[in-house]
């Protein structure tokens, strides 16, 4: 008798503690879809920043000196990348395509070359690359990570549009959705200022 009562008493302990695990999973997926949606709706806000200037930015190469402000009026699409990084290099070619076919459209496409290493500090290690992937549009070198803080960047390569009015109003970071991005350059460059 007293072994029947320590089972049911188990049973019951047992049932307890599954259906409180159970609770306390369904509140943290129900918290973790909060989440994801008041990120959601970060993201929207966050799509009409003010765009932050260059700043801290060691060298300029292909280019004069270029701010944000001087850019307004024109669709910009900054480029966080480095030159050794293969996500970096795959994404090369449709940044080198959209410059060609925008850039008389009102496109400015600035890479900013935010080391990852400490060797990629070098100007001409920089440069020897720009020449290698047959990059004409203006690098910003930003050895001191300045202009990365500024946008708030974490990752290689991401890409920040920038509206004629100067808002950051898309961001993609790592490789693909190249249509999307392609389709979000040609609506903002149909865009009145």
């Amino acid at each position: 008798m007293l072994s029947r009562l320590k089972t049911t008493a188990t049973i019951a302990l047992f049932a307890v503690t599954v259906t409180v695990g159970a609770a306390a999973l369904t509140t943290l997926i129900a918290s973790s879809v909060a989440n994801a949606a008041d990120s959601s709706t970060t993201d929207q806000l966050n799509k009409r920043t003010t765009a932050p200037e260059f700043t801290g930015i060691d060298k300029w190469l292909n280019s004069d000196p270029l701010t944000i402000q001087q850019l307004r009026g024109k669709v910009v699409l900054v480029d966080f990348w480095t030159y050794t990084c293969i996500n970096c290099i795959h994404v090369l070619p449709y940044v080198k395509s959209w410059n060609q076919k925008y850039r008389d459209q009102g496109l400015v496409v600035v890479g900013v070359h935010t080391p990852e290493y400490p060797f990629e500090r070098d100007t001409d290690k920089v440069k020897a690359a720009i020449k290698r992937f047959d990059i004409t549009y203006p690098v910003a070198q930003d050895n001191s990570y300045a202009t990365w803080r500024a946008y708030d960047n974490q990752y290689w390569p991401a890409f920040y549009l920038v509206d004629k009015k100067g808002h950051v109003v898309y961001t993609h970071f790592g490789e693909g959705d190249y249509e999307q991005t392609e389709a979000k350059i040609k609506a903002l460059l149909a865009e009145n200022p």
